[in-house]
């Protein structure tokens, strides 16, 4: 009879590297609440006892991406619900790509896409129609291994074009050593080739030097032109997702314009990398010189291809407010008010706190300040799902945090209004909504939820608005700007 060897399996089990998934991003929409499967996302279905080993790598998981996440304003919690081990991930205002490191390999095997939760094909011609002041912009972290296709060619391209462009405008002549025959010496004289080749063909005023002198780096201007071409045919490609994408190729062929003159060059990797070892490079040679990289080794943004793809983010908070700003600036173009915008720090009112380092908030600055000799409109927009979930909730059956989120958002914006000097304020909040949702808000006449109380003489309107994300930015201001020409006349009338 033959004796087995019998191995005892050992008491705790190590971390074992999971089998990577073919799906090995954790993907949600901005502002929105999702749970994954430890087991399933690390793959531990077949593993003795999977529950212990998915908590003990999701808990390293959690703690190695932490503060990864929150560059896309992510929170990540590990739970446990009595069957699975899940985790929790809640999307704040930002969308994006960034990859994540693994627990067991400690590389960046996994990765994290926040969509935005309304479509690319809005999100493009606005991006435009705010002249691109905001736009994605890619992040210094290790690339993606793979990801889905859902962020269009044009997001990467427009980056690639605005980087190229700081570029060309940082980029001047500079110094370069030529060697040249002459008529008369300059810099360094080779007399030894003067002596034995030119003084015996009596050749007496060819002189052979090397000197100093300021012209175009014309290898490096032949490597945008090389990037810029390549761009401009991939956009030939994203003609269908609008006109937006024609006025793009225009900016791509104004860059093209401005190297036409010299010949296209493709760099080597060799070559690339003695550019960067430039004395006195700036962050536009630095950006630059990566975008014609990202061109040449077609690179693709961490949600275009299934290779490897460039970390990103957009804060879509900033996005809606530069929308917006678009939205009021033709506003006041129709009702003949004065504009300030808070980016330009044109609407700051600081606050002087006695003594000072007991102070909290230092200022108050509205997004944005409309001004007539009567009225003032003070806009601050807020990204958020606010508009969407009092549409569909009463006010009793929204979620406690989200009640209390806009009660803040109300006082804040009341507190703007005692920054106004005209007897009548409009303190409106700004929501952003679907284009849907917004034609039937304005075929109900529903477009703004107001209310007004007064404050000795002076009056105070509360308006709540909802702002598309779409284009028609004609059509978005119309409304808005004839209630407040209703109110800028009506006061006038009276005064």
């Amino acid at each position: 009879m033959k004796i087995q060897n019998i191995r005892r399996r050992p008491k705790t089990l190590p971390l074992l590297a999971p089998e990577l998934a073919e799906e090995v991003c954790l993907e949600l929409t901005d502002h929105s609440i999702t749970e994954r499967s430890a087991v399933h996302f690390f793959r531990l279905r077949g593993v003795r006892d999977p529950h212990a080993q998915a908590a003990r790598l999701a808990d390293q998981f959690v703690k190695q991406n932490r503060a990864l996440m929150s560059l896309l304003d992510v929170r990540i919690e590990r739970d446990y619900d009595g069957n699975d081990v899940r985790f929790l991930i809640q999307a704040g205002a930002a969308v994006g790509a960034i990859p994540l490191i693994s627990p067991t390999t400690a590389r960046p095997d996994f990765g994290l896409v926040v969509q935005p939760r309304f479509p690319w094909a809005g999100i493009g011609p606005m991006l435009a129609e705010m002249g691109w002041r905001v736009s994605p912009t890619p992040l210094h972290l290790p690339l993606l291994r793979r990801s889905e296709r859902r962020v269009p060619i044009w997001v990467l391209s427009f980056m690639i074009l605005v980087r190229l462009k700081a570029l060309l405008d940082f980029l001047d002549r500079r110094f370069e050593l030529i060697k040249e025959t002459r008529g008369a010496p300059r810099g360094t004289v080779h007399w030894a080739e003067y002596a034995t080749r030119k003084l015996p063909s009596a050749s007496f005023l060819s002189v052979p030097c090397t000197f100093p002198d300021l012209r175009e780096d014309r290898l490096l201007k032949g490597a945008i032109r090389h990037a810029v071409e390549r761009q401009l045919h991939a956009l030939e490609t994203q003609k269908e997702h609008g006109a937006f994408v024609h006025r793009l190729i225009e900016v791509g062929l104004q860059l093209l314009r401005r190297v036409q003159s010299v010949p296209v060059y493709v760099p080597s990797a060799t070559t690339l990398g003695s550019w960067l070892q430039r004395p006195m490079r700036a962050e536009q040679f630095t950006n630059g010189l990566q975008a014609i990289e990202w061109t040449i080794e077609e690179r693709g943004l961490a949600g275009v291809s299934d290779l490897e793809g460039i970390p990103w983010m957009m804060q879509m908070d900033k996005f809606f407010e530069a929308w917006v700003e678009t939205v009021l600036r033709i506003v006041a173009q129709r009702a003949g008010g004065q504009m300030k915008v808070g980016r330009k720090r044109e609407t700051t009112h600081a606050i002087n706190w006695e003594p000072a380092y007991l102070g909290s908030q230092k200022s108050l600055a509205p997004d944005i300040w409309l001004e007539w000799d009567s009225v003032t409109l003070i806009v601050d927009a807020k990204y958020k799902r606010h508009w969407e979930e009092l549409q569909q909730h009463s006010w009793w059956r929204v979620e406690e945090e989200l009640r209390e989120q806009h009660r803040h958002d109300l006082l804040q914006v009341l507190a703007y209004a005692n920054l106004s000097r005209t007897s009548t304020v409009i303190s409106c909040l700004a929501y952003p909504c679907s284009a849907e949702n917004w034609n039937s808000l304005r075929e109900r006449g529903r477009l703004i939820h107001r209310a007004e109380f007064a404050v000795g003489s002076r009056a105070v309107h509360i308006w709540l608005t909802a702002v598309p994300m779409a284009t028609a930015v004609e059509r978005i201001a119309a409304p808005l700007a004839e209630e407040v020409r209703k109110i800028v006349v009506g006061t006038s009338n009276r005064a």
